[in-house]
């Protein structure tokens, strides 16, 4: 009883900033490679701010990097460069003690001689670029997550106590175009991913839910799987595919959180609201299957997509006759 008393407190104690915390959240987007990934990776981005607003994160803490700011003008605040990066930080430096740091890199990387780097316009960005930037956050609720390719070793290189690390592969071996990204912004922006159903999507709940939606992905198509993301929350240089709010790593991802959940308002009729369900189902399927298609037949790529788009147009359809009927 004694041992679950001080378990308990230590818990409350640890949740208890997080609860009254000021996030600050900064998006870098890079190098797109082509109009496909930029196509996705604005949708991410854009997602990711519009999410973090509804949260409750200002203007004024919230910070925009994008590969061509010009492509989305309202939202981006400034070119992903090595330079902006590390000015960006400079903001994020501003933080609290208490507050909640949030960084989330959404693009390519790439792994050579035993060398992790995040592509950006201009000078790529190691885990040796990050690390000096992230020792200067006074913050002690720090997240950094990277979901481009090759991103293991990040958190080998970056973790440290008061830091939620998390790449979406396990290593600097899995080189293929990931589909982590899309999915944990869903989680962590939307309502799906609200496990424990309070309202509020923690770091680890997006976590799990992007995790569990990429294995669906590759099943799906019948691929083997080439991305296996990583967390390291307790300071420890080896992630583990398998975090738990009881576990060894995966406390402390579990009560960070940018605020109450808000996601995608649904129409209040049953069959309308099931109809924009499916269809968003739809649109997630098809932008995995865009960032499947170097793992695929070409044959079997186009077969599926042209597949997929018709299904899309005709749900489509159906909304637009469904609520033609509306009252």
């Amino acid at each position: 009883m004694h041992r679950w008393l001080l378990a308990t407190l230590g818990v409350l104690m640890l949740a208890a900033p997080a609860a009254a915390q000021t996030a600050h959240v900064a998006i870098v987007v890079g190098l797109a490679g082509d109009p496909e990934h930029a196509e996705l990776f604005q949708r991410w981005a854009a997602t990711m701010v519009d999410g973090a607003t509804k949260m409750g994160v200002t203007k004024e803490h919230l910070i925009y990097l994008a590969e061509k700011p010009e492509a989305d003008p309202k939202r981006a605040t400034g070119k992903s460069t090595k330079e902006e990066v590390v000015k960006a930080f400079g903001e994020l430096a501003t933080a609290g003690p208490d507050d909640l740091v949030f960084v989330i890199l959404i693009g390519h990387g790439t792994f050579a001689n035993n060398d992790a780097k995040f592509n950006l316009p201009g000078p790529d960005m190691t885990p040796a670029d990050f690390a000096p930037l992230l020792a200067k956050l006074k913050s002690k609720n720090v997240v950094l997550v990277n979901t481009s390719s090759a991103s293991g070793p990040f958190v080998d290189a970056l973790a440290a106590p008061g830091r939620t690390i998390i790449a979406a592969t396990r290593n600097g071996s899995e080189r293929f175009a990931t589909l982590f990204g899309g999915y944990f912004v869903d989680g962590l922006t939307g309502t799906e991913a609200d496990a424990d159903k309070n309202g509020r999507i923690s770091v680890l709940e997006a976590f799990n839910f992007a995790k569990r939606e990429v294995g669906v992905a590759y099943e799906r198509e019948g691929i083997m799987v080439t991305e296996h993301p990583i967390l390291s929350d307790n300071g420890e240089k080896t992630g583990t595919q398998t975090p738990s709010a009881d576990g060894k790593q995966g406390r402390v991802a579990s009560i960070l959180t940018l605020g109450s959940a808000t996601g995608e308002v649904l129409p209040a009729d049953p069959k309308l609201r099931a109809l924009y369900t499916e269809r968003r189902e739809l649109e997630r399927r098809i932008e995995g299957l865009k960032l499947l298609k170097d793992s695929m037949e070409p044959a079997k790529y186009a077969a599926e997509l042209e597949r997929l788009a018709t299904e899309l147009a005709l749900k489509t359809r159906q909304i637009r006759e469904s609520e033609g009927k509306q009252p």
